[in-house]
C-alpha cells in the first residue's frame, strides 16, 4: 500500500502513527496491498477553505475525505478487491487537538489524529454516519479498527471514544 503523508500544517504530529494506522486500517479492510492513499494535514484557515467549498459549511472541520476510485472492501472473503486510488484525507490538528481535550475519557491531539484518519479511511471506503444505523455500523468498525491497532503498537489504556458526530 503506497501512504503519503503530508503536513503542511506547521504543526508537530506524530506522521509515523498517522502512517501506520491508516496502513493498519486499509489491511483490516482488506483493500488491495497496491492501492494508494494521500494524507494531507493542513491549518485551520486551509481546511475551512476547503469545508466551505466542498460542503459549503463554515469553520474548519476536523476530516475531510475525498475518494478516487471508489474503492470497498470486498463482499466475499475470498474475493480479491481491486486496485486503485482510494483517495485524499485532509486533517486538521488545530481541531483534532481541541476535540481531544474535550473527548469524554480526554486524549492527545494524536490520538485524535490517529482516529480521525481511521474514519477517514471509512469515509473512503463508502461509509457514512448519517442514519443511526449506518452511525453503529462506521463508529464500530471505527473502534475496532483502533482497538487492534493498538493492541498491536502494545499501546496500554482506554482507545480514543469517537469524537466525529
Amino acid at each position: 500500500m503506497s501512504i503519503d503523508v503530508n503536513n503542511e500544517s506547521g504543526t508537530d504530529i506524530d506522521e509515523q502513527a498517522i502512517l501506520d494506522v491508516a496502513r493498519y486500517a486499509v489491511a483490516r479492510m482488506r483493500i488491495h496491498p497496491l492501492s494508494e492513499l494521500s494524507v494531507i494535514v493542513v491549518d485551520a484557515e486551509a481546511m475551512e477553505q476547503l469545508h466551505l467549498q466542498w460542503m459549503d459549511l463554515p469553520g474548519p472541520t476536523d476530516v475531510m475525505s475525498f475518494p478516487m476510485d471508489e474503492l470497498r472492501p470486498p463482499a466475499k472473503d475470498d474475493e480479491e478487491p481491486p486496485q486503485g486510488l482510494l483517495g485524499d484525507i485532509v486533517l486538521c490538528p488545530e481541531v483534532a487537538k481541541k476535540q481531544g481535550e474535550e473527548a469524554p475519557t480526554g486524549h492527545s491531539m494524536d490520538e485524535e489524529l490517529q482516529l480521525l484518519t481511521v474514519h477517514g479511511v471509512l469515509h473512503l471506503l463508502g461509509y457514512d454516519h448519517e442514519e443511526p444505523d449506518e452511525k453503529a455500523e462506521m463508529f464500530g468498525l471505527q473502534a475496532a479498527i483502533i482497538d487492534g491497532w493498538r493492541t498491536e503498537q502494545g499501546l496500554t489504556g482506554p482507545s480514543p471514544a469517537p469524537t466525529v458526530t
